[in-house]
């Protein structure tokens, strides 16, 4: 990231963060699963992706650092929250064969516009309302940031609704950045407790892995989790 890059990012979050209305009390109310909000980054971004707080223009580091060495050949993966699509490329350059989804319907062209050669399925769709032919259908579910951009009150539905990607056999597979219990945070975006990691584990699910990472020198302390379904895809 250049110098020019941190700088539009910063004032475009500072923009962003001004519009957000669960920065307000009681605006939660006035957009209570973010849509408004998430569809306003992109118009506002236009072409410029330093106006995508999340867009790292590469595969997240603690993601790639899980895809190091290890082979997805044949796996069935869904990138949840895709955006601009970066993870998701990571994901197919690993071997897996990749839907992924994001609710705002510009993320998505713009991904389609990066990566016009991708083999990756860039698709339009709701968290909340999937399409049912997605339920039980990946080997592998990767989600990053979406939960941490949500209110805790969807956090449960949420975790009904990751759970449900899952195949016999599969995995989901959560980054998020990480608190402490009863550490206040000035959210959005609001970091995980480990409870809330855990409490993933719904609808068969079970946790295998959880990684606390350390804050460095390029990113903030993170959690990586893996959980599994038992069973035979």
């Amino acid at each position: 990231m250049t110098e020019d890059f941190a700088l539009r990012r910063a004032k475009a979050r500072e923009k962003l963060d001004a519009i957000d209305p669960h920065r307000r009390e009681g605006g939660v109310a006035a957009d209570p699963r973010r849509r408004d909000w998430f569809e306003a980054v992109y118009e506002l971004a236009g072409d410029d992706p330093a106006g995508v707080p999340w867009a790292g223009l590469a595969p997240h580091p603690v993601l790639a650092q899980w895809l190091e060495g290890r082979s997805l050949a044949g796996l069935r993966a869904l990138d949840v929250g895709c955006g601009l699509g970066d993870n998701a490329e990571g994901l197919a350059q690993a071997g897996a064969q990749v839907v992924a989804f994001d609710l705002v319907a510009r993320a998505i062209e713009w991904a389609k516009r990066r990566f016009p050669q991708s083999a990756v399925d860039y698709v339009a769709a709701d968290l909340f309302h999937p399409p049912q032919e997605w339920r039980g259908a990946f080997d592998l579910v990767h989600e990053l940031y979406t939960l941490q951009a949500l209110p805790e009150s969807l956090l449960p539905d949420a975790a009904d609704a990751l759970a449900s990607f899952v195949a016999p056999g599969g995995t989901l597979l959560v980054i998020s950045r990480a608190r402490d219990a009863g550490q206040e945070v000035a959210g959005p975006p609001w970091p995980l407790t480990r409870a809330q990691i855990e409490a993933l584990a719904v609808d068969g699910l079970r946790l295998t892995i959880l990684e606390d990472i350390p804050a460095s020198e390029t990113i903030v302390r993170h959690w990586r989790a893996a959980f599994r379904r038992e069973g035979v895809a």
